[in-house]
């Protein structure tokens, strides 16, 4: 990855998973151009652009291609040479050595198994690396994020949230010091567990104090990077990271942020991603609180305990286990009795009539996509449909 994650993310326009997947760009090749040096978000977007605008199948022998082939996908001659390099047998080997040896899966844009929350951001990630219960990423989630000079009563809310939260959603956050630790502590005994996203390589735990909470994470809960392995963590891999935080959660929690911290960044991303900001309630004199507080003013709402994140997305949730059951029931099977919204009972009529893409689904029913994915992500969590490939849906 390089430095032009820092251009305008205006200067491509987004690749849908379909149109990716028609290219024919095997999931290998990706993975071996996101690990190419100097090559980043924006030139991945620009070849994938390339192969829409030449046809389906068009980049289906990209594990074969010359220097001279990715330069006419729009690779500079320093990129079109390091991406063959990438690709070269002994290149080849060498990623599944890796494989073999570490317990580190990827997930690529091209898979099936790609959280379909993030397909709805502006800039998803084309893989994720990934070490632990990769079933997480399936799971309803809402993200808890902070600062790191958390006072006492931020770490005990956060805490108790991420615990409350995590008998009925996945807890995200960034693996910090402060807040998010916290937070990731308090959910990992929780039937949906807690994911947390590294800036650098999934591989390494940071910070330092950190590293117990990484190996339970990596034991019994989810942990994700974007980068590459052998990534050297930089400052601007951090708020790349937060976009992927609030990209797979239905919204985000500050808990305790002050006037300038990271956690505001992943609150601003969620709102530009059209999902809901929370925010828990601080001493209105108090510097940690006074970034957080703002974010009422914007419409945030207010979050006592998990009840209040529940309450929100009561329509996209599985109902709550009961007794024994919600020590350890997961999502998907968390209670027998099973409510329908009007709206999963509409799209679940139109899938009765054949099977649809989400495309085809909103415009019959007229819903934004962010609306219709939640629908979906309910309806997927109940098993009453399926999703294919190319993101077509039916009834089981």
């Amino acid at each position: 990855m390089s430095n032009e994650e820092n251009r305008p993310k205006e200067s491509v326009r987004t690749v849908t998973p379909s149109e990716a997947k028609a290219t024919g760009m095997p999931r290998d090749a990706l993975i071996a151009l996101h690990e190419t040096d100097g090559v980043g978000r924006v030139t991945i977007a620009t070849v994938f652009l390339h192969g829409v605008r030449l046809g389906p199948g068009s980049l289906r022998h990209a594990r074969d291609f010359l220097a001279g082939d990715w330069r006419v996908l729009g690779l500079s001659a320093k990129q079109a040479a390091a991406a063959e390099r990438s690709l070269s047998l002994q290149a080849s080997r060498r990623r599944e050595a890796r494989q073999e040896e570490t317990r580190m899966e990827t997930v690529t844009y091209l898979d099936d198994a790609y959280p379909a929350m993030l397909t709805h951001i502006s800039d998803p990630p084309w893989v994720l690396y990934c070490i632990g219960r990769k079933e997480l990423l399936d799971y309803p989630a809402i993200a808890i994020v902070g600062t790191r000079t958390a006072t006492g009563y931020g770490r005990k809310a956060a805490e108790d949230l991420g615990a409350g939260c995590a008998s009925r959603m996945t807890v995200v956050s960034g693996l910090a010091r402060g807040i998010d630790a916290a937070a990731h502590k308090g959910a990992l005994s929780g039937p949906c567990g807690t994911i947390g996203v590294l800036a650098g390589e999934v591989a390494r735990y940071y910070p330092p104090e950190n590293k117990a909470l990484y190996r339970e994470m990596a034991a019994s809960g989810l942990l994700v990077s974007e980068s590459p392995p052998g990534t050297v963590l930089r400052p601007g891999l951090f708020p790349l990271r937060n976009r992927i935080i609030a990209g797979l959660s239905y919204g985000v929690v500050v808990v305790e942020a002050a006037e300038r911290s990271g956690a505001l960044i992943t609150a601003e991303l969620a709102l530009g991603y059209d999902r809901d900001v929370f925010v828990v309630p601080g001493q209105v004199s108090s510097p940690r609180s006074l970034g957080a507080l703002r974010y009422f003013r914007k419409g945030a709402h207010a979050a006592l305990d998990a009840s209040d994140v529940f309450q929100l997305y009561e329509h996209r949730l599985p109902p709550e286990p009961a007794g024994e059951e919600a020590a350890s029931a997961p999502p998907e099977r968390a209670g027998t009795e099973e409510k329908w919204s009007d709206d999963e009972l509409r799209i679940f009529g139109f899938l009765l009539e054949g099977p649809a893409s989400a495309e085809q689904l909103a415009s019959f029913s007229g819903m934004t996509f962010g609306h219709l994915h939640s629908v979906l992500l309910s309806l997927l969590i109940k098993r009453r449909i399926q999703q294919q490939p190319g993101s077509v849906y039916h009834v089981l």
